[in-house]
């Protein structure tokens, strides 16, 4: 994101641990994917499931703040929510029994309202989130960004993979934070003729792009710029990216500018070479030169943890979790 806060007070840290569930999207990935044969079933000599083997919806590790995190607990409240939408035990599909889920929680069941490619009429589902990022953090409200994968079993025993990711809004309240209102990514229909360079970075393995992003590569709404600049500096790390354009707010949060993201000029990346940048035992080293690296691939606008000197840097409570890289075209 290409905003630049007031560094809000960081709260008490707060552990919590997430509950395994699901999260999905009209828009996102939506690949049929090979499930886990159950133990003990057979497999035929060419390796696929027999007719007797029960489908099974793989096991998602549980999300977590990291001890880092500005207000952990703004982000666990956002996360249990997408959660509880997102998926649920067998039986468990419709409205109905996701108002019923969140209500439980202490949420409001209006919410489930606003859900959109969270509910589906999948007759089990199940979530992990990828990353949980800031969308902005301010004194007094709160934008983030839940970036999820799922995995549904239809009636039939089928199993499918998408994801979506899920702008929550949150405004500071007694004893917790209160979601005011639920923003899901939009990307879009793929292209009628897919861009060569988008294809390369969709194939290539050290760009981890979630489903809302891969779907706005496939969409074709992403500037040259930002895509030059991902092969740039895949050259030389493993990136994992948060957000491209879908899923983030339209405005620079708690301002009326407009933001580089919903414009396709703008990438966030959350973890390099396999280091989250939230996490205090990544190298403070790595982080400044991947920022640097992004300003010299093209980056007028970039937003990290530290700030750096020059023009084109800027940090503050929001970007404490992420790189943001803004490009001007």
């Amino acid at each position: 994101m290409d905003e630049r806060y007031v560094t809000s007070r960081r709260a008490v840290l707060l552990g919590a641990a997430a509950v395994l569930t699901g999260c999905s999207s009209s828009s996102g990935d939506k690949t049929p994917v090979a499930p886990t044969p159950a133990s003990g079933t057979a497999t035929s000599t060419a390796g696929a499931p027999t007719a007797s083997t029960t489908p099974t919806l793989p096991a998602v590790a549980a999300w977590a703040p990291s001890p880092n995190d500005v207000q952990p607990q703004v982000k666990q409240r956002a996360v249990t929510l997408v959660e509880a939408l997102g998926a649920w035990p067998a039986g468990g599909s419709g409205i109905a029994a996701a108002r019923t889920r969140i209500a439980a929680l202490g949420y409001s069941p209006a919410l489930a309202d606003q859900a959109g490619p969270l509910l589906s009429d999948a007759a089990q589902a199940v979530l992990e989130v990828v990353d949980a990022q800031y969308g902005g953090i301010l004194d007094g409200g709160a934008s983030v960004l839940v970036v999820c994968r799922r995995w549904t079993r239809a009636a039939d025993g089928g199993v499918t993979a998408d994801g979506t990711t899920v702008d929550v809004r949150l405004s500071r309240a007694t004893p917790d934070w209160l979601v005011t209102s639920l923003h899901p990514a939009d990307p879009g229909p793929p292209a009628a003729t897919p861009d060569a360079q988008a294809a390369r970075i969709l194939a290539d393995s050290r760009i981890t792009l979630p489903p809302a992003a891969a779907a706005d590569l496939r969409a074709g709404t992403i500037h040259t710029s930002v895509l030059t600049a991902l092969e740039t500096l895949a050259a030389a790390h493993t990136i994992d990216v948060s957000i491209l354009r879908s899923g983030h707010p339209i405005d620079v949060f708690g301002t009326t500018r407009p933001s580089d993201h919903p414009l396709g000029r703008a990438v966030d990346v959350w973890r390099v070479d396999g280091r989250p940048i939230v996490d205090p035992n990544t190298p403070r080293a790595l982080v400044e030169s991947f920022m640097r690296e992004g300003a010299d691939a093209g980056s007028y606008n970039v937003g990290g943890p530290y700030q750096l000197s020059g023009a084109a840097f800027f940090s503050d409570a929001t970007h404490h979790d992420h790189v943001h890289l803004g490009f001007r075209t």
